[in-house]
Parts: structure tokens; sequence; C-alpha cells
């Protein structure tokens, strides 16, 4: 090529440099013409950089497990995916009016190490918390739609994780679902202030008899919900991809966040054999308008916590702070370790950690048996904190809680359910991820059902004409096919139930999550039917525990609230027998119940199981006076001691009868026992072996305090027993007690060995890589 010819290349290429970017600042200008309705922020430099013929996509991945990395455009090229830094979460301030002319969000900062001494946190991290579509904080009247296969389907029913009765058809469907199946389709959300949108979380529909799900979606924006503009991806309007499965939620971040007050998901393909049905929930972050004088400032929460979601470590860490803090009334033990091998801690409040104190009755609150059910364990976190500081800044009410009460508090049951929810996060863990223990165990399901025990041996009595009151309606002792060690029973069952026969709990609750009920014994229906109320003979005193939760919670007492799925709860006040709702055999109520003295209830926390961090705030708020008031139930009722006349000794394991009361309790180890009684008069009758039955009449009042009522018990003369084996008879015997005993002995046996085999390889594991880092380290002899 001469150099003329050189010359001319060089001119040509530098006019088609100018052609070209000419030509792309008009189009940069159209385009700007074109969003002038909304605001955008955009990514760093480095994303969304089209060119000819492949599209890079930089895509933010979430803080809760797998971001939809793919965003198709109308263009058939091919996609590249690149990943950015994560940007920090921003608070959310509520505002009464938008503003007229939002500005540009900054970037934030990645979120900073909360422990030095912490792995690094590889889990990513979202930009902007979730409206509240699946916390119902999104009212039913901010959600409309083009249209409605029926009202069951309706817009309504369009919030993530919503779930559907057995029957489809009626008013409570698991979707919203469109009429027509056509693109026109939308479901439409209004934020009621300026919002920063950042992504949307997608579900199909929830149905046992229906297959719907959409597959890919645009999204559109809009300040007045007259004008739409389509979320663009480059010059491109973009395709999100939606679902592949019913139940598994797909995150797809919007690639510029952009700043609107409406949002619309506009479905543009579904599943073949279904219709257009879709759950979501929207990512977004509230624009601060400071024009605005009726803008509402920050909530100011009175109580200073850590609000926010703690994992193992996190949690650890926690709990050793707050003893730290409160050393002379806290104690931190273990009653086990699960599947895993992760510790199932436990923090003791009292004034004498360590020990039982006699005539002081002992509380529990358990959390995280459904690992994903992650309230409850927050509010337990929470509440240790809060009961440290209020008592050292002495708070009356706490100080005589803590005195007067032994509080045992476990935080984590489920703590391998947990790890696995909390890697893919609030939004992204689905319904049940995480729910069952690692061996796939339903944790409340798997204790003993004594309920059936108990039932067919009061329907052989009735056969035999025996006596009803002599069937056993307490204490009643484990199968002994659960004590084998091939028993489908998890470790953190097993720590439960050993746990249970170490401390005398008199009180406890089992806090869950996925509803907003308060459940009662006994979870077990008869003859297994599906529903059935199925009370205790404690019923009136079951239905006063659960209303004194429920109606000191600001969220089920409050009468505008929203159904959260498809069951109405309110109108039985928010409480129910648990066999009324749904039948559930082996649950730790009912053995809390018929094996222990200890009176238990289950606590449907939120709607949402796995509510974001930035709702823990207002569950606490929600939920603090209820934890609070109801531990102070376990000092109602009767409390004594049982004495033997001559030597004063406390008599442990005698039975305490309730005239009219077909349950019995026994005293603990040093004598004492408390019997939970509502108001009223009551003939007491104790008796232990060995002994003359004693009978006296305790009146229970008003007031939030046991009534004290001991008893002195006289031994049978050995006179007595002499006439009676003369005349061979039967010297009585607790043979129930010693069944208990013996089976018990015969689960902490077997659970030893399931123990040593689990943990042998475990410690052979870890002796590897000690020896492994003694190498590297060059100190390895052979």
């Amino acid at each position: 090529m001469t150099g003329m010819e050189k010359s001319l290349c060089t001119l040509a290429a530098a006019f088609f440099l100018l052609y070209l970017n000419a030509a792309l600042i008009q189009a940069q200008k159209a385009s700007t013409d074109r969003n002038s309705l909304l605001k955008s922020t955009p990514r760093p430099a480095s994303s969304f950089r089209p060119t000819k013929g492949t599209l890079t996509v930089t895509t933010v991945k979430p803080k809760y497990g797998k971001v939809n990395a793919t965003i198709a455009t109308t263009r058939k090229s091919p996609i590249k995916t690149t990943t950015a830094r994560p940007s920090q979460m921003e608070t959310r301030k509520p505002t009464k009016e938008p503003t007229k002319e939002p500005t540009k969000e900054p970037t934030k900062e990645p979120f900073k190490k909360q422990d030095k001494d912490a792995k690094e946190d590889k889990t990513p991290k979202l930009d902007c918390p979730p409206l509240g579509l699946e916390s119902l904080r999104v009212h039913d009247s901010q959600i409309r739609a083009s249209s409605s296969l029926r009202t069951g389907l309706g817009a309504h029913r369009g919030r993530l994780n919503i779930q559907s009765g057995i029957e489809d058809g009626d008013r409570y469907d698991g979707a919203w679902c469109a009429r027509h199946k056509d693109k026109n389709q939308w479901l439409e959300v209004d934020a009621l202030h300026l919002t920063k949108f950042t992504g949307v979380i997608l579900q199909g529909r929830n149905s046992i008899w229906s297959w719907d799900f959409v597959e890919t979606y645009k999204v559109q924006l809009s300040n007045d919900s007259v004008k739409w503009q389509t979320c663009m991806n480059g010059t491109e309007e973009a395709i999100f991809i939606g679902n592949q499965h019913t139940e598994i939620p797909v995150l797809a971040l919007l690639p510029v966040p952009t700043v609107a007050r409406y949002i619309r998901i506009n479905p543009q393909t579904w599943y073949s054999n279904g219709t257009i049905c879709l759950r979501a929930e929207i990512l977004g972050c509230q624009v601060q308008d400071p024009s605005n004088i009726y803008a509402e400032e920050d909530s100011d929460y009175k109580d200073n916590l850590d609000f926010r979601h703690h994992n193992y470590k996190d949690m650890r860490t926690l709990m050793k702070s707050v003893h730290d803090e409160c050393p002379n009334i806290t104690r931190i033990y273990t009653i086990g370790r699960s599947y895993q091998g992760l510790k199932l801690y436990v923090m003791e409040f009292s004034d004498n950690p360590g020990k039982h104190e006699l005539g002081e009755p002992e509380f529990r609150y358990v959390a995280g048996m459904h690992g994903n059910e992650a309230l409850g364990r927050e509010l337990v976190l929470n509440l240790m904190q809060y009961l440290c500081r209020e008592f050292k800044k002495g708070n009356q009410r706490i100080a005589r809680l803590i005195t007067e009460t032994r509080i045992h508090l476990l935080p984590s049951m489920n703590p391998d359910g947990y790890e696995e929810a909390y890697k893919k996060g609030s939004e992204l863990a689905g319904w049940a991820d995480g729910r069952y223990s690692y061996e796939g165990i339903d944790l409340n399901h798997n204790f003993p059902d004594l309920n059936n025990i108990m039932w067919n041996a009061q329907e052989r009595a009735l056969t035999k004409a025996q006596e009803k009151s002599k069937v056993p309606n307490h204490y009643i002792p484990m199968p002994e096919y659960y004590t084998k060690e091939d028993a489908m029973v998890a470790p953190e069952t097993r720590a439960v139930i050993n746990w249970m026969e170490e401390i005398p709990f008199v009180l406890s609750a089992n806090l869950h999550g996925g509803e907003l009920v308060v459940t009662y014994p006994f979870d077990c229906t008869r003859d297994w039917a599906p529903q059935e109320d199925t009370p205790t003979a404690d019923n009136a005193f079951f239905r006063w525990l659960a209303s004194v939760y429920a109606s000191t919670n600001l969220v089920m007492s409050n009468p505008d609230r929203r159904v959260c799925h498809y069951e109405n709860f309110q109108q039985h006040n928010n409480i129910i027998n648990g066999g009324a709702w749904h039948t559930v055999p082996g649950s730790m109520n009912d053995f809390s119940y018929l094996h222990t003295n200890c009176f238990e209830v289950t606590v449907e926390l939120s709607c949402d199981k796995f509510p974001h961090a930035s709702e823990l705030p207002i569950e606490w708020e929600n939920n603090k006076e209820s934890l609070l008031v109801y531990m102070e139930q376990v000092h109602r009722g009767i409390k004594g001691v049982i004495r033997d006349k001559q030597t004063r000794k406390g008599i442990p394991d005698a039975i305490i009868k309730v005239d009219d009361h077909e349950h019995d309790i026994r005293s603990a180890e040093g004598g004492d026992y408390w019997r939970l009684l509502n108001p009223g008069e009551y003939k007491i009758v104790v008796w232990a072996v060995g002994y003359f039955p004693s009978m006296r009449r305790c009146t229970v009042g008003m007031e939030p305090h046991p009534t004290l009522c001991d008893f002195t018990l006289t031994k049978t003369p050995a006179e007595v027993l002499k006439q009676i084996r003369a005349k061979s008879g039967k010297i009585p015997q607790d043979i129930q007690l010693r069944v208990r005993a013996l089976r018990l002995k015969k689960l902490r046996a077997s659970t030893k060995v399931i123990n040593q085999k689990r943990e042998g390889p475990r410690l052979r594991q870890k002796a590897r890589k000690l020896n492994r880092k003694a190498r590297a380290a060059g100190f390895w002899r052979a």
C-alpha cells in the first residue's frame, strides 16, 4: 500500500469516527429527552457498555441467595455478565408527599466487616430493602392489575410467598393471575412516595393443583401512573428472566436504579401449559424530599438493640457480649449439638445463675425450631440485650422478673437449617428452605407421640370397665422404639428432651413464623382427623395464656390488619387450638405437657417467616410487651413445697392432683411444685409412694402472684405394710415413674453412642487439618 493510500485510509477512518461520535451524542440526547420523566442513578462506570454484537451486563449480587444474572434483550445477541461491588443498603425515610424533582442518589460504600476475627462474609448485598409486599407493609389498595382471573387471584394476592388454601377457587388463592394471556397484562405497585427502585423478585403460583409462572417480563416505571417508561438495558428494552418453578424466588436487578413512584411488572412469556400468574416483591429505597415540610422523621426506637440477622458466629458473639455486660445475672450453656456439630446455646437469666432455687419457677423460650422462621431467633437475641440493659438501669419490672424467675432462652434449636436459609436470605429463601434439619427432619413432628398412647390406654380401660382415673395423664414415658439408636430422632430433638428432663420447667413458648396466631395444645387430633378441636384438661388456662400474648401483640390486636394467607384468625381472637388448625403429631407442645410439668404454646409471630432486617425494629416493638407479659404468667396459680413430716425434707415426684382436672403434675427434686391455674377455689390432693395422701383447699386470686399452698405428708407405718404383705397384697409402687426413668436412660445411652459415631469422623477431619497446617509451617516430623 502506497503512502497516499495510507493517508486516504486514515482520513476516511477519522471521518467515520467523527460521524459515529455525532450519532452516539444524538442518540444519547434523544434517550435523555425520552427519559425526562424519570431520574436514574447510574451504576459504576464499568457497567453496561454495549458493543457490536455483544452486551456486557453488570450484576450486583444480592445479600441473600442467587441473583438472576441474565437479562435478555429484544436484540438477539450474546450476553456476558460481570460482577460489580455491592452498595450499602440505604435507610428508607417515610414522607407524606412525593418530591417534584427527585435527585440522584449517591452510591454508598460497601458494607464493613462487623468483626475483625469473623470470616469474610461472601454473601452478596442487596442495594435496597423490600417495599413490604410479603410483610404486608404494602396495603392491598397500593396494588393494581390489568385484569384478574377471579377475585381470589386478584392483584392483592400477588405477594411473595403468599400461600393458598387446599381448595382452588376460593377468595384466597396463591398468586395474582391475569384474565387474558397476552403481553398487555401487568401488576402495578404504588410506593406512595418517590422511590429508588433497584430490583424485582418473582415467584410462581402457590397451588397443589395448578402449575403457573412467568418466564420473562419487562419492568415499567411512572411518576403519575399515566405515562410509563420501560426499563432500559442500554438502548434496548430490558427483558428480565423470571421463573422456571412455582416456588423458587428469582431476583432480577434493574440495569440502572431508577427513581419513580409507581412500578409495573409486565409479563412477556409464561409457562406454555399455564397462564400468567406471579407473586412478587419489589426492592426500593424511599427518596428523601428536603422541600417536604410534612416529612416524617426517622423512627426513634427507644431500645437501641442490635437489629440485624445474626448467623451462628454473630449469635455467639452477641450472647458473649450480653454475658460480659451482665455477668452476675447471666450464664451461657449448651444442651447439645446439631447434626453438623453446631452447639445449641442457651442463655440463662437469674439472680443466682446455674442453680435451681427452691420455690422459683423455671421458664423457657425456644426459637428457630424451623430454621427459616428467623424472627423468633432475633426476638430472643433482642430480649437478651433488653433484659440485661434494663436490669442495669434499675427497671423494677425486669428486676422482679429476673429475681423471682429463672429464665432460659434458646435462640436457635435448628442452627443447621438457619444457616441454609441465611445464605439465601430473607427474600430468596422461599417458604421452606432451611425449615428442616440437616437430615430433612421436621423437628416439630419429631417428638414422641404420647397423645395416642394416652388415648389408647383410656379406650382399653373403658372396654375393661376400669376407672379412667387410673390411666396415666401426665409423666407418660416415651415409647421403647424411640430410645433405640436407629430411631429417626434428630440430635436436636434428643438434646431438647434431655434439657426438659434436667430442669423442672413450668411454662414455655415455642416461637414460629409464617402466620399471626397463638396455638395451644393439643396439636395432635384423635383418630388422625386433619382438623378437630382437641382440648386438654387445662383448656381454659391454655386459652388464657394464648390470649395474653395475642392481646398484647400490636399486630395481632389490630382489628384492621390483613389476613396473612388464607385463614382469618381474628374471628377466633387470634388464638386457636392446635388440632383445630391442623393436626401435628409429635409436637413439642404436646410432649412437654404430657411428659413433663411444663405448659407450652406456639406463637406464630409474623406473616413473613424471614423478615428483612429493616423490619426487625418494628417487629421488636410489636412483640416486646407480649414477650414480657407472657413470662410473668409463670407466677399464676398455686405453688408450694411438699415435705416429709418427720424429716422436713422435700419429697420429689409427689403427685399433685387438682379435683375435676384430669391432668396431674409432680414435685421437683427439692419437693417444690408449681400448678398453673386460673382464679378460683380448688381442692388439691397430694400423695407420694410410701406416704398417706393429704388434701387441702387453695384459692387463686386475680393478682398475678401465686398462692402459697404447702403440704406435709406422713409416712405409711411399717406395721401397715406388713399387714398388706401378710394378706398377699401389693405394695403401691410408682411403676410409671420407673418406666419413664428407664426409657430416658436408654435414650441418653443411644444418644451418646450416636454422638460418638458422628464425632469420630469430625475429630479425625480436624486432626488432618491440624496436620496439614503443621506440614505447611514446617514443623511436621515423620
